[in-house]
């Protein structure tokens, strides 16, 4: 900037030679440069307070749009308290197929306590203990007057307990809002909807995840937003798990069982439409698992899909449609069934010594339940075919279904598939497998021959897999089950208005100390109903049953299994949408009325 001189030279000079005052021309100078001066100084300052109403005008701006926005919004509860994320608590329900409720959540309060605001520690320390029984009230007044600064009291109260709690008036003891999970039916399918607990966990929210059952192992999709609350459909049938819980219970106890479950499955489509499993729990109140002892034992053992079992005779129905498939016999073949069936140092002999002569056909073979007829029909199937088929049926893996417990649960297979290892297996010894490993085979052979995959989801329509015997083969099959229950060793089986067919299974329980035990066995029962058009497979699995009634205890499946599973049937193929078949009566049995 170039700055004028108060006394310019040039300007002097000319001012001295026409005799005016030079002091004039400085002084009009230092006013010019105090004008300018001033007009600087104004221009600052305007501009300061324009810079200055326009940031209060933002200011201002922001403040009135955010009281819009939260004028015009629902009110609700903060999800967190100073935390960097979101603590989501939503979770979806679970639905049986008709939509009935299984899970749900409840809106309730959690007690958390700030020992440096109480005012009479030891006073609220023992009115807890009286509303809170389960509480220590030593180690109550411990915290309450110790160095803490906060502490969870309890994580979920009812909206009684809260009342009794803002009665004692401490200002140190605060509720937060809390969701929690619901079961409204009790132990009603606990084994399958399994339990929840907390996550991520803050004063005013906490993540409601699962812990076992479909409740961890659709985790993700009962928490994900994108879902917006869509319920979980599964493939129970509400009323049919009570009805099968009920019997299976009863049963158990009858036939003085340690354990015992059941599974009701579609041929066609492979939902589960009832499992159940006892002893079991009731999910709202999850207790701890076992630490000693047997695990079958624990209450939350699924022994479904856990539970593998050698499930005895109910393994020749597949050797005899593997026969049938390949060729070797059909229902008429007569096979050798001379007891006993020496094969080097092992003798195989029937049940209870019995012996059914020289000549089975493979129908009676199964009727009979004959281990001896079965086990050189399994020599000439031999131990490569076997072993393939048993593991196209499914039995090498575990079973597929939508649990957590699922995938530990794989079947015990011999190390060396040797032929007396054919031989034991073809009338199921040697191997164990869960009952719904047994349920999807029974459906996959039963159903007209199509591989099914079991499933808790609800599904729409067939869903068959590969074929794994032929059509013919799958009828014969139902027909020898069907001739058991009429003829053979699971006639309790028989339910009126509904054909039935199915095998029975004893099998020797196995001793953790080697070998058998000489009194203890499993007993299953699988069936299908109705046996001319397959709609549903059971099976009823029993824990070292032994029935009282007569002179001699009873352990085999069809004097303790068989009963069971067809109470079952008779009370739930009603619900199923079944009709009983009513047959016309004969001629003999008609009686003549006289009409009015």
């Amino acid at each position: 900037m170039t700055r004028t001189p108060l006394r310019p030279l040039a300007r002097i000079l000319s001012a001295r030679q026409k005799g005016e005052n030079p002091d004039v021309i400085e002084r009009e100078n230092i006013r010019l440069r105090h004008e300018e001066m001033r007009e600087k100084a104004r221009q600052r300052a305007e501009g300061r307070l324009v810079v200055l109403a326009l940031l209060f005008f933002c200011i201002f701006g922001v403040v009135g749009g955010r009281m819009a926005t939260l004028a015009s919004s629902e009110p609700a509860e903060p999800t967190a308290k100073a935390s960097t994320s979101r603590i989501v608590a939503q979770r979806a329900d679970i639905v049986d197929r008709s939509g009935r409720i299984l899970a749900t959540n409840l809106r309730t309060h959690s007690l958390y306590a700030q020992p440096p605001h109480m005012v009479e520690p030891e006073k609220a320390a023992r009115a807890l203990a009286k509303i809170f029984p389960d509480l220590d009230e030593a180690r109550l007044i411990k915290d309450f007057t110790g160095s803490r600064k906060f502490l969870w009291v309890k994580k979920k109260i009812s909206p009684e307990q809260k009342q009794l709690v803002h009665q004692i008036g401490e200002p140190g003891l605060l509720f937060g809002p809390r969701e929690m999970r619901l079961y409204p039916n009790g132990k009603l399918a606990a084994h399958i909807l399994g339990g929840y607990g907390f996550g991520r966990e803050g004063v005013y929210a906490a993540e409601v995840i699962g812990t076992a059952g479909v409740e961890k192992a659709f985790d993700d999709f009962l928490r994900d937003p994108a879902e917006q609350g869509r319920p979980l459909e599964l493939s129970l049938d509400l009323t049919v798990q009570a009805a099968v819980e009920r019997v299976l219970f009863g049963g158990m106890r009858l036939m003085n069982a340690k354990g015992a479950t059941a599974v009701i499955m579609d041929v066609h489509t492979g939902e589960i439409v009832s499992m159940a499993s006892l002893p079991d729990f009731d999910p709202n109140n999850r207790p701890l698992p076992l630490i000693e002892g047997d695990r079958a034992d624990d209450p939350l053992f699924n022994r479904a899909v856990q539970g593998v079992y050698e499930l005895g005779s109910t393994f020749k129905i597949i050797t005899a449609a593997q026969g049938m498939q390949l060729g070797l016999v059909n229902a008429h073949t007569e096979l050798d069934s001379q007891s006993p069936l020496v094969w080097g140092k092992f003798r195989i002999r029937e049940w209870n010594n019995k012996n059914f002569g020289p000549k089975l056909s493979v129908t009676d073979m199964i009727v009979n339940s004959s281990n001896v007829a079965t086990a050189n029909l399994a020599m000439m199937i031999g131990q490569q075919r076997q072993r393939a088929f048993f593991s196209e049926l499914g039995f090498f893996d575990p079973t597929p279904v939508e649990l957590v417990e699922a995938p530990g649960a794989k079947p015990l297979l011999p190390k060396n598939w040797s032929e007396i290892v054919t031989i034991t297996t073809s009338y199921g010894h040697g191997m164990s497998a869960s009952p719904l490993h047994l349920a999807t085979a029974y459906a996959s052979l039963l159903n007209g021959g199509y591989r099914v995959k079991p499933t808790l989801l609800k599904r729409q329509g067939p869903l068959l897999g590969e074929r794994v015997v032929s059509e013919e083969v799958s009828r014969a099959a139902r027909d020898m089950l069907r001739q058991v229950v009429t003829r053979g060793t699971a006639t309790f089986a028989e339910v009126p208005g509904y054909k039935v067919g199915g095998k029975t299974g004893t099998a020797d329980k196995p001793n953790p100390r080697g070998g058998y035990y000489e009194d203890k066995v499993i007993a299953t029962f699988a069936g299908v109903f109705p046996a001319d058009a397959p709609q549903y497979v059971v099976v009823v699995t029993l824990d070292e049953p032994v029935e009282t009634s007569g002179s001699k205890p009873r352990r085999t499946a069809g004097w303790t299994a068989v009963p069971v599973a067809a109470e079952i049937i008779r009370r739930t193929a009603p619900l199923l949408g079944l009709r009983p078949e009513i047959e016309a009566a004969t001629l003999d049995e008609l009686q003549l009325t006289k009409s009015r």
